[in-house]
């Protein structure tokens, strides 16, 4: 029964990631600009997490001498944003949810080079497979090499970087609550994005669609809080090998939502593309670090 209600939190956890693509992507196309929506979004995730961990945890201190990761950890997370926004942005949600499928393979060669993994073979070739996919996904957009690989490099910045997220605050996880990381992490990338959306900001007009200010509260409350909850519940009930097997559906399931939701397409290149990246995590048998649940 415990394995059971853990199953179910992690399904709804990567179902609200894979959502999220589609969700933000609607959001782009109808009123907000790309940095205006990600640093209020994340202003509103701050405050949050503030009022939840204040009240859970009666504190919201952390040691001196874990500032400097954590707020390196929040640089890497401003990067992360600029590369799934824009990426979002210049390219279609499908496309981008392709892409992010190689971030466990991301995730074990930062891993590497920081000395916390060591590289096989089989796992060398499994990786050269998933990156032929990311290849075939770009120059299967709109049909060729296009200004959508613009987006596809940004998308591939946003694996990147969530992927040197992830390995980067392993060591925080074991001082530390989630929520109390998210308090100091969340609020200084709200900062950051805030000083770089300041042009952004002051020349937005907002527009007042309610299915679009829906997607803003979804974007905030589902991928940014709710999933910090259930994720790290899951995982201390059956370990991060049972959850990163979970976590490898959310390509999949993001370009199915934003193929029925937004009536995006996708090329037969770029359905090869995919299958190859899900090839090459299935080969690689590697669990990848878990992280905060924040995109």
């Amino acid at each position: 029964m415990r394995h059971r209600t853990a199953d179910v939190m992690l399904l709804s956890t990567v179902t609200l990631w894979a959502l999220n693509f589609t969700v933000s992507k609607y959001v782009l196309t109808h009123g907000l600009t790309p940095l205006a929506f990600s640093s209020t979004r994340y202003a509103a995730a701050a405050a949050i997490f503030i009022g939840i961990t204040a009240v859970a945890e009666r504190s919201l201190a952390v040691r001196a001498r874990d500032l400097p990761l954590l707020l390196g950890c929040a640089v890497i997370l401003f990067v992360n944003q600029l590369g799934f926004i824009y990426g979002l942005r210049f390219s279609s949600a499908s496309t981008v949810a392709l892409v992010f499928g190689t971030l466990p393979i991301f995730t074990v060669l930062i891993a590497a080079v920081v000395g916390v993994e060591r590289l096989t073979q089989r796992f060398a070739a499994a990786a050269l497979v998933s990156f032929v996919g990311v290849v075939l996904v770009a120059l299967g957009s709109n049909g060729g090499l296009s200004a959508d690989v613009k987006g596809d490099l940004l998308a591939l910045l946003g694996v990147a970087t969530w992927a040197a997220y992830s390995v980067a605050i392993a060591p925080l996880m074991e001082r530390y609550s989630p929520y109390r990381i998210s308090v100091v992490i969340i609020s200084a990338t709200a900062l950051l994005l805030g000083a770089g959306a300041s042009g952004q900001l002051a020349s937005q007009q907002w527009p007042s669609g309610r299915l679009l200010w829906a997607g803003f509260a979804f974007a905030v409350l589902g991928p940014l809080i709710a999933t910090n909850v259930l994720w790290f519940r899951a995982i201390h009930s059956v370990g991060p090998s049972r959850a990163s097997m979970f976590a490898n559906l959310q390509p999949f399931l993001a370009a199915v939502f934003a193929l029925l939701l937004l009536s995006e397409s996708l090329a037969w290149i770029q359905v090869v593309g995919g299958i190859a990246i899900a090839f090459g995590i299935v080969v690689s048998r590697r669990v990848t670090p878990a992280a905060v649940a924040v995109e």
